[in-house]
């Protein structure tokens, strides 16, 4: 199944008997159903001052699923950090395993570049073993991160889509989830405060799948979709990405072809390879939402206790 082409909607306890359907529950964002709202960008920068982590267990995820957004919400004000878990060194082209891993350093460096991020945190963990490791210290480092760094968005993968066969997908998804949580904690990593750090809850998350995931979030990317190609551009060693156009092109001249959407230059080769086959699910996703590109995230804002909307909306002065 085509994760962009799947919008969970889950029935719970009497909706689906035709029943009363259970009181929400307080201080808790409980969601029955996908109820899609389309997130347009916003002019001027009324997110300035925030700050985002886009995290990715290898050096090509985040340009193939939530470059878009990250550059999105940038422009609107963002500043960013990119976190990979992974050294990487079980993708991509090279002679030799170190070959690989430096390679993927490299173009996760540049990714960021591209991206506009100016603060780049790579963990080195071994790639495909991650299921392996510590997830307590994972979640450790990342809360560490996130207090240092005052985030207070993340992007990531989705904690509990389904079907997913990556144990670096997974693994790093719950991870960040779990350090959310406790990274607003008064008690956990006391040691934290003794050099200045704060507890510092992330508010805000964006969890993007390749499996059946419930989508409730669709961000319009059109205007800087052609900066999400150029940032995928970067992710030369593995996947579809980087110069594959470039290579088809040639491969097809020696066998007296051509593709006319790949244009007479590797540079226009490679662009319209990731716009046409790497990202096309964005425009299909986007014909969906009435716009030319766009990327569906299961997405999680912040939590507004009962209590406080009561008070704020009933609290009168003595």
């Amino acid at each position: 199944m085509v994760r962009r082409e799947f919008l969970g909607k889950t029935l719970v306890g009497g909706a689906a008997l035709g029943g009363v359907p259970p009181a929400p529950q307080d201080d808790m964002n409980i969601s029955e159903h996908a109820d899609v709202f389309v997130e347009r960008e916003q002019p001027g920068q009324p997110h300035k001052g925030k700050v985002l982590a886009a995290i990715q267990p290898h050096a090509d995820d985040i340009p193939e699923f939530s470059a878009g957004l990250v550059l999105k919400l940038i422009k609107e004000g963002y500043t960013g950090i990119l976190i990979r878990i992974t050294n990487t060194e079980c993708a991509g082209r090279g002679k030799t395993i170190g070959e690989v891993i430096y390679k993927n350093e490299t173009e996760h460096f540049e990714l960021a570049r591209r991206l506009g991020i100016p603060k780049v945190f790579d963990l080195y963990y071994r790639n495909h073993r991650l299921d392996g490791e510590s997830r307590v210290e994972i979640r450790d480092r990342l809360i560490f991160i996130f207090r240092a760094m005052k985030v207070d968005t993340v992007i990531c993968y989705d904690p509990w889509s389904h079907y997913e066969e990556n144990p670096d997908h997974y693994v790093t998804a719950q991870c960040v989830e779990s350090a959310c949580w406790m990274a607003g904690g008064h008690w956990d990593f006391p040691e934290h405060f003794e050099v200045g750090l704060k507890p510092h809850s992330v508010r805000e998350k964006y969890y993007f799948a390749r499996g059946p995931q419930l989508v409730n979030r669709v961000v319009d990317i059109s205007s800087v979709f052609d900066q999400k190609v150029y940032a995928a551009m970067a992710n030369v060693t593995q996947g579809p990405s980087g110069e594959a156009g470039q290579r088809l092109r040639a491969s097809l001249a020696q066998q007296g072809l051509k593709l006319a959407i790949l244009g007479d230059n590797d540079d226009t080769a490679n662009r319209e390879y990731i716009k046409n086959f790497v990202l096309y699910q964005d425009a299909v996703f986007g014909k969906q939402y009435g716009v030319a590109y766009a990327e569906p995230y299961h997405y999680i804002g912040p939590m507004v206790r009962r209590v406080d909307e009561y008070v704020k909306s009933h609290a009168v002065r003595l």
